[in-house]
């Protein structure tokens, strides 16, 4: 994969000279991927020159980078059962994951998961790389928006993001109860309840957490909820709403009713916003409901 960017000193006024190397990490690349440019297979150019990256760049000097190969994913077995995209660019994947699929495989689950269909995806189209770099992932029973990275530079971009908070997902939620402020901010720590198991609660020694909630709707049993999360935890929005006395339908591991409709967590990442440097702008994307969410909530409506 192929990269083009020219230099223009008037963008970098606090620094005097810049060198190839100064610029390349301007760009999102990790000393560990520049050492992979020089020494893996990878190219720098200048103005169509081989350069070093202690190079001091000119003016408009024109940088080009081919990014060197990535061994195909051996851990991942291929499938090709069917993905929905909802996005696609060079860099970039956005696929809208089920509920009851796994984003990567696990023990239980070595051969089906939303990252072995991605890579039989890639393979069918003949990408360049068939290396998995999922960056933002779902619990097994949450639907909504996934976001893959083309590449290990493609995968660094985002994660930098994600740390300035630039990559932002919305979720929707059913959950238990009305709330007793329509908006607000949950900052409660969580942790495993125990060392090997599957389970979170929120206690005093747990990690910093915090999610932002508005509730778009109150019914007679419930409330239908917007939230984004602060920072990345497992389980958080599950627990912090738990912890609020309202947990999520069909959520069963944290006390939420149950349903012949709410057979899973009624959780959805539906909104996903992201900077896209190449083509210079932000991308918005949303994701459907799932008919067992629409399903859910129209009964939270007649008071079931």
């Amino acid at each position: 994969m192929d990269f083009k960017w020219q230099f223009f000193a008037a963008n970098f006024p606090d620094q005097e000279k810049m060198t190839l190397q100064s610029f390349l990490k301007h760009q999102g690349f990790s000393k560990s991927q520049i050492g992979r440019l020089k020494f893996a297979g990878g190219h720098i150019y200048v103005n169509h020159r081989r350069r070093y990256t202690n190079y001091l760049l000119h003016d408009r000097d024109v940088v080009f980078v081919t990014l060197a190969p990535e061994a195909a994913a051996e851990t991942v077995t291929t499938s090709h059962l069917p993905i929905d995209i909802i996005y696609e660019d060079e860099l970039f994947l956005v696929v809208n994951k089920p509920a009851g699929l796994a984003s990567i495989p696990s023990r239980r689950h070595p051969n089906d998961s939303l990252a072995n269909r991605v890579k039989g995806y890639l393979q069918s189209q003949g990408a360049e790389s068939l290396s998995i770099h999922i960056v933002t992932r779902l619990d097994m029973d949450t639907s909504g928006l996934v976001i893959f990275g083309k590449s290990a530079y493609a995968h660094s971009l985002l994660d930098e993001q994600n740390k300035q908070h630039r990559l932002q997902k919305t979720y929707l939620a059913l959950a238990q109860g009305q709330f007793a402020q329509s908006s607000g901010l949950i900052d409660l720590p969580i942790r495993r309840r125990d060392e090997h198991g599957m389970t979170r609660i929120v206690a005093a020694d747990g990690k910093p957490s915090r999610t932002r909630y508005r509730v778009l709707q109150d019914y007679k049993v419930g409330s239908l909820v917007q939230l984004r999360l602060l920072t990345g935890r497992t389980h958080q929005i599950r627990v912090h709403l738990a912890a609020l006395g309202h947990p999520l339908f069909g959520d069963a591991l944290y006390g939420g009713p149950m349903t012949p409709s709410a057979q899973r967590q009624a959780l959805h990442c539906a909104h996903l916003v992201f900077y896209q440097p190449i083509l210079k702008k932000e991308i918005q994307l949303d994701a459907p409901l799932p008919q067992d969410f629409v399903t859910i909530e129209a009964e939270m409506k007649q008071g079931v």
